[in-house]
């Protein structure tokens, strides 16, 4: 059998790890554990019983990444090394001229959109290049797209994820805390309106065991994306929110401050930050979830609202950005249907496809 060599760059990450743990034991694929530090790399290559000759130490950063894809005849490239707000497309472009598919985990919105510039490029190549496969764009315009025949109009699309009490990682964690109180813009009413990170505070009731959760405006792919893919939407909005009302009442309290310039960022606590949300893990709920609310009008031009949710325990939600790099691999592992091209992770995997890839977790959906 001819197996699909893999390579997940940063695989021994809050993500990445989850990523390997997943296609280790899949028998069309070779996996390569890739990143810096090399210990952390051996460490799970042990854990999952691999060839010590699956780990390989790279830097993202390397001005040799084509030589080395090429030296190692890789396949697919998996990249979880974010963040990736101010990162370039050099893996991707890596990627490419090593004749390698790409996937990565961005959820910044400017890097997200702009993978589109190397479509040219991935054509030629007869490779796919997609960025933000992950809950956001990946999952959620998978749910709008089951839904979007019920309506003949849909003009507003809210979303929402509430975490459980397991901490993210640094890279995430830098990523989120990083535009805390600063200004993005997003579609409101047919017009392009200024908020600011964590902001907007907002009360969403999930359904039991979740339960209530406070929100706060965040800055995700989906804004920029969604009025460009869904015709005459009005209105996109994303919050998001933490397991312990408190602790988001503290990252308010902070955006706001940033808001109000008494301090420039919150970048500088996101390590003790992170240390805080590690000790507070056993206090705080295990349960998170997401949501996708559409509005619009049916065949009849009556009105038309749908909200679906997904609801994770046993801290099995950091599972779910994972679903759509674990099925976008095992289908090209497996000459499934894919386009050729450089695009956001949109059109790609269906509802059904990507919460296959986590079959086994404590993750239900509850349809709309």
């Amino acid at each position: 059998m001819i197996q699909h060599k893999i390579l997940v760059l940063g695989g021994y990450g809050f993500f990445g790890s989850r990523i390997c743990l997943a296609l280790a034991s899949d028998p069309t694929i070779t996996l390569l554990i890739a990143g810096r530090n090399i210990a952390k790399a051996q460490e799970l290559a042990s854990a999952l019983k691999l060839n010590p000759a699956q780990v390989v130490c790279i830097d993202a950063r390397a001005a040799n990444l084509t030589d080395i894809f090429l030296s190692l005849d890789i396949d697919t490239v998996i990249h979880t090394a974010g963040p990736f707000q101010g990162q370039d497309y050099a893996v991707a472009r890596a990627a490419i001229s090593a004749g390698a598919n790409y996937i990565d985990l961005a959820d910044g919105r400017e890097f997200v959109a702009g993978i589109s510039k190397l479509d040219n490029e991935a054509r030629q190549r007869g490779v796919l290049v997609t960025s933000g496969a992950s809950s956001l764009p990946a999952l959620s315009s998978a749910v709008v797209d089951r839904y979007a025949s019920r309506f003949s109009r849909i003009t507003a699309i809210h979303t929402g994820i509430a975490s459980g009490a397991r901490a993210p990682g640094l890279a995430t964690m830098r990523g989120i805390f990083g535009y805390c109180g600063k200004p993005f813009t997003r579609l409101e009413s047919r017009h392009w309106k200024t908020v600011y990170g964590w902001l907007d505070l907002q009360r969403h009731q999930f359904p039991d065991p979740v339960g209530y959760r406070l929100l706060g405006s965040c800055d995700v792919p989906d804004l920029i994306l969604f009025p460009y893919r869904y015709q005459g939407i009005e209105t996109v909005t994303f919050h998001a929110g933490f397991a312990s009302n408190i602790g988001h009442l503290v990252v308010w309290g902070a955006s706001l401050l940033v808001r109000a310039g008494l301090m420039s960022s919150l970048s500088p606590l996101v390590v003790p930050l992170n240390t805080i949300s590690k000790w507070m893990e056993r206090t705080v709920s295990d349960k998170g979830g997401m949501f996708v609310s559409m509005q619009g009008d049916d065949a009849d031009g009556n009105s038309l609202q749908l909200k679906w949710h997904l609801i994770a325990a046993q801290n099995h939600g950091p599972h779910i950005p994972c679903g759509a790099a674990i099925a976008l691999a095992k289908k090209l592992a497996n000459s499934g249907e894919l386009p050729r091209g450089a695009m956001p992770c949109m059109g790609l995997l269906t509802v059904e496809e990507y919460l296959g890839a986590l079959h086994g977790y404590d993750i239900q959906e509850i349809p709309a």
